[in-house]
């Protein structure tokens, strides 16, 4: 059997106390003691009692020389558990440097904690939460330092896993997508129609819907949609697999979990996004044609000329832009609720609608930016 380093020799004899018993004896004096193994335990094991010199207290350090072990058996691991466990409790540091390879780690793991500190622990002792700004930063961070894996190509994120999400948050999620941008394509050509009859602008529809749905509505819309349906499955699936401990078990494995669930559900966001705001501009120009056509008689070739010439400038590269930006806040929140949610069904609960609304809240700031910059740029 290997065996490990020794500690360094302390001093004995005048300058302090030595307690032999069989192959095991204790070394040292005041807060400085080491226990030394020596010998083959392949039997039955019993070891010395500590001395009465040894404080069973705090401060006191303890180290081991196994250099002499030539041999030992579960049993020795028993006994020696068993000789450590009161020490350990008391507060005793343990350095487990100088045992065997094999007996480290599972020392380590159930020797017990020190009870040093007051069972009736006040409150205000108690570690302050992390506050919600820097749990949201270091997501963030992980997700860079992910996606700079990813562009490496160093990424452990599965092809078969962002495919499997661009099904769900896409074609699953056109239908709504094409209801709701319909809907409101249809109030908005109807109020802005209304507005500009009394002035006999009636020709100018097609470019109130053509600005207001493909720039800024279609990409909302989307935003919203994805928040409610898409954001709050994130945080829910995420969620319940942190109350699972099947993230602990990712972790344990070595496997990344932004690596393995965030990244793949932001990226086909980053896809599904801007195509179905696409989508959702398409149904409300066509909604929007037919109000202007069928209710306000406007020609059917001049709200087709009119919407081609609107659309030649910026506008719809900024819808798109805008359906991006909001999808990946959409990604970001529910991720991020669902890898920070607690252990418990309410826990779960209640990080799915706060990825709700967080999501909206986030769109809501970055739209309020965008269109500062874009106003600024002249775009």
């Amino acid at each position: 059997m290997a065996h490990a380093l020794a500690a360094p020799t302390l001093p004995t004899g005048d300058a302090g106390r030595s307690t032999a018993v069989g192959n095991a004896r204790w070394e040292g004096e005041g807060q400085r003691w080491r226990l030394v193994l020596a010998g083959d335990w392949a039997g039955d094991a019993e070891l010395p009692k500590p001395p009465a010199e040894l404080k069973v207290a705090a401060g006191t350090q303890l180290t081991f020389d196994s250099s002499a072990l030539s041999h030992w058996q579960p049993a020795f691991a028993a006994a020696l558990w068993q000789a450590l466990a009161p020490l350990a409790r008391a507060g005793v540091a343990l350095d487990l440097a100088g045992l065997p390879r094999g007996l480290q780690p599972l020392l380590a793991l159930s020797l017990p904690q020190p009870e040093t500190a007051p069972k009736n622990t006040a409150a205000a002792d108690e570690p302050a939460p992390e506050p919600e700004w820097r749990k949201t930063l270091v997501f963030i961070g992980e997700m860079l330092a992910a996606v700079g894996r990813l562009l490496r190509g160093r990424s452990a994120m599965r092809l078969s896993d962002w495919l499997w999400q661009i099904e769900q948050t896409g074609p699953r999620s056109l239908p709504i997508v094409l209801l709701v941008s319909t809907l409101v394509g249809l109030i908005v050509a109807y109020m802005g129609a209304e507005q500009l009859q009394r002035f006999g602008a009636q020709s100018f529809i097609a470019n109130l819907v053509t600005i207001g749905v493909v720039r800024e509505i279609a990409a909302l819309v989307v935003g919203i949609v994805l928040a409610g349906r898409v954001g709050a499955a994130f945080a829910a699936q995420i969620g319940s697999m942190r109350a699972g401990e099947e993230i602990d078990a990712l972790t344990t494995l070595g496997v990344d979990p932004v690596e393995h669930l965030v990244l793949p559900r932001m990226l086909a966001l980053l896809v599904t996004g801007p195509l179905l705001t696409l989508c959702a501009g398409v149904a409300g120009l066509l909604v929007g044609g037919a109000v202007a056509v069928f209710l306000y008689d406007v020609p059917a070739r001049a709200y087709l000329t009119t919407t081609a010439e609107a659309l030649a400038g910026w506008d719809l590269f900024v819808g798109l832009l805008k359906g991006s930006v909001y999808a990946v806040l959409v990604a970001l929140a529910g991720c991020r609720q669902g890898l920070n949610a607690g252990r418990s069904a309410q826990a779960v609960g209640e990080a799915t609608t706060a990825a709700v609304v967080q999501a909206i809240v986030w769109m809501v700031i970055a739209a309020s930016l965008l269109t500062v910059i874009f106003q600024r740029l002249g775009i």
